[in-house]
């Protein structure tokens, strides 16, 4: 690291846990967000921040007003925009000395798989079960550790599929589920809840990138702003799970 380096990531280096063999590797790493809405936009500016060296950002839709509520790497002047261009835009305001990639394309199994190839980890920012299952499916498939997040109304949760531990995949949790009526634009969200998720799954990224803490991978916590609570439940592998039974 260069004297800037060493200067901008001062208060993560001092810490025992990162110091300076763990931010070289943050900066080393290559992650993948998928979603830059509510959740996309805190974990790819924390992720910036911490010096991640790579992030590569994906999402196939705009800015539109509606978002600024909650998407805090847009502005005003971001409407009608790609959001993986503002959040970009946003990142490198930020921190930039680091690299940054945009993909502007909904995936599918093979263009997720060829995405992830050369990926360390990747951040589920989605909203829908489907995209969800893909990512699900395509790293079991590949071992590549992946952080998903949900948030809705006043409540959040997060869950993460780690292939170092023998912890359950997104599958094993909801099975077949279906999109419905459960999700923000039908039931609303207040503007935090997506931001403590976020910043919560951007946290558990730096750990699993560095390597440092107790897994989370195995749980599944849940938040509740009614309580201010956080409750973290165990989730065994289901051994009939059709993703992940076979690995």
């Amino acid at each position: 690291m260069n004297d800037d380096q060493l200067l901008r990531y001062s208060r993560q280096i001092m810490l025992p846990e990162i110091e300076i063999d763990g931010q070289l590797k943050l900066l080393q790493s290559r992650v993948l967000i998928i979603g830059l809405g509510g959740l996309g936009c805190p974990i790819a500016l924390y992720l910036a921040a911490a010096g991640v060296g790579h992030l590569i950002l994906a999402d196939d839709d705009i800015v539109e007003l509606s978002n600024l509520q909650r998407q805090i790497a847009h502005g005003n002047q971001d409407i009608g925009k790609y959001k993986v261009d503002s959040a970009k835009a946003s990142i490198l305001e930020i921190n930039p000395e680091i690299q940054v990639t945009t993909i502007t394309q909904r995936f599918d199994a093979i263009s997720l798989e060829q995405a992830i190839d050369t990926i360390d980890l990747v951040v589920d920012a989605t909203d829908n079960f489907a995209t969800r299952f893909i990512i699900n499916r395509v790293c079991v498939e590949t071992s590549t550790p992946v952080v998903f997040g949900a948030a809705v109304k006043l409540e959040g949760q997060i869950l993460i599929y780690d292939p170092e531990t023998t912890s359950a995949c997104y599958q094993c949790l909801y099975k077949n589920a279906k999109d419905g009526d459960n999700n923000c634009a039908e039931n609303g969200v207040a503007a935090p809840i997506v931001g403590i998720i976020g910043c919560c799954q951007a946290m558990e990224a730096v750990k699993l990138l560095v390597g440092f803490g107790a897994s989370s991978a195995g749980y599944l916590q849940v938040f509740d702003a009614h309580s201010m609570q956080w409750r973290k439940l165990k989730l065994p592998r289901d051994p009939l799970c059709p993703t992940c039974s076979a690995i």
